[in-house]
């Protein structure tokens, strides 16, 4: 009697990537990403499931998606808005934004009162001078690139590298002069401009600083 050879079971190639797509999430892992990111729990599953549950990989590849997001909308109108104000505490110190965004749906949205508030209380911190570093005059670039490229001589820095330490003493001064380039004060992580590309993926509308004022005493 011929005994018959038992088939050896094909393995299915797409078992792997089923699993891995259904793998089980942990609720508040999604929770935290949405806090931090402001993204979709949908996006945020995806992203999961991309990079294999790497919490920092997730929020790189959202904030990428973020801004693929925030660029597509540029160009469209924000002729609806309001005005977010903050008083500190000691009443000496205030600020006013004037946020816009597309429709007057989105300026009722609390989400985005909520961001309007935020950033006029980053300014009464911060009291920025700019709100972008295309903003800042030609003759006040050049003045701090003058007087970076004069100590770094005076401390025997060689020629060929002065240039290369001036655009990271640029890159300072746009954080501590200009309101997008500021670390966001509730979440360091973060610039401002990170937060308001992050606000307008998640609300689908495009979101504009058109304009802010510091107060004090």
């Amino acid at each position: 009697m011929v005994k018959k050879r038992k088939r050896k079971k094909r393995k299915n190639p797409k078992k792997k990537i089923l699993n891995k797509s259904i793998m089980k999430i942990d609720p508040k892992i999604i929770k935290e990403i949405r806090e931090k990111t402001g993204a979709g729990v949908m996006e945020i599953k995806k992203a999961l499931v991309k990079s294999s549950g790497d919490e920092k990989e997730v929020i790189d590849i959202l904030r990428k998606s973020g801004q693929k997001i925030a660029a597509k909308k540029q160009g469209r109108g924000t002729n609806q808005g309001l005005i977010g104000s903050y008083i500190h505490s000691n009443a000496s110190v205030a600020a006013l934004v004037l946020l816009t965004c597309e429709t007057d749906f989105v300026s009722r949205n609390q989400e985005f009162k909520d961001l309007a508030h935020d950033l006029a209380m980053q300014v009464a911190a911060t009291n920025p001078l700019y709100l972008k570093p295309e903003d800042i005059p030609n003759e006040v670039l050049e003045k701090e690139k003058e007087i970076a490229r004069e100590s770094l001589k005076k401390e025997g820095k060689p020629k060929e590298i002065i240039e290369k330490i001036i655009l990271g003493k640029l890159n300072k001064f746009y954080e501590e002069v200009c309101l997008m380039k500021q670390p966001f004060i509730k979440d360091d992580k973060k610039t401002v401009e990170q937060l308001v590309t992050e606000k307008i993926a998640k609300l689908g509308e495009n979101i504009k600083i058109k304009k802010f004022v510091y107060f004090s005493l």
